[in-house]
């Protein structure tokens, strides 16, 4: 069975950015998301999963000056580099395996995953991802998640996922995060169909 990295680099190695069914001109809802929780714009952003997305570039363009950007794969992240060119040269690019890889203590203020944390369909990678969260992200900093609904895919890109209602995301990270807000998006892929995406909103304890 081929590994996550190996399917992952496959995908961005032959196939165009927005040949992808996740992909998003804008990620309009992540951004408005990020812009609401009202923290300077030299807030420690990563953006989890982020790959080619063009949030990075919205985040630039609407002054955020500390970004992240991490993905298992390396081509995934050299698609959005040299679309950014100079303008993304003050980006953190790390690659890297979101369970293992090694993160800085209390270093970001605000975390964001889009259509990662689904695919963690094993319980042992779900605690994993929480305690990244715990160990990287700063006491009492934002933490926006977003999944496929209940009624979401059961596949994406040939894998299986795990799907969730609002309070069942909000459980996997635990009663300590408080849920500040929730919301559903209806995504469009590129060849017209609709997916339910869920987004969750949480503060990290203090």
């Amino acid at each position: 069975m081929q590994n996550p990295k190996e399917h992952w680099e496959k995908v961005y190695q032959t196939k165009q950015p927005d040949a992808v069914s996740w992909f998003q001109e804008h990620a309009t809802r992540s951004l408005e998301l990020i812009r609401s929780v009202g923290t300077s714009l030299n807030a420690n952003v990563i953006d989890v999963g982020g790959g080619a997305s063009t949030l990075v570039d919205d985040l630039l363009r609407n002054g955020f000056e500390n970004v992240s950007v991490l993905d298992l794969s390396a081509s995934a992240l050299e698609v959005a580099r040299k679309r950014l060119g100079t303008e993304g040269s003050g980006v953190t690019w790390i690659a890297g395996d979101i369970c293992t890889v090694n993160l800085p203590d209390h270093a970001y203020d605000i975390w964001h995953d889009r259509a990662v944390f689904h695919f963690l369909t094993d319980p042992a990678d779900r605690a994993s991802y929480v305690q990244q969260v715990m160990k990287s992200v700063k006491p009492g900093g934002h933490v926006i998640v977003a999944t496929f609904a209940p009624d979401g895919p059961e596949q994406c890109s040939g894998l299986p996922v795990a799907r969730y209602a609002p309070g069942e995301l909000h459980q996997e990270f635990g009663p300590s995060f408080e849920l500040l807000e929730h919301m559903s998006e209806e995504h469009k892929t590129p060849w017209g169909s609709v997916q339910h995406f869920v987004y969750c909103h949480c503060l990290k304890p203090q």
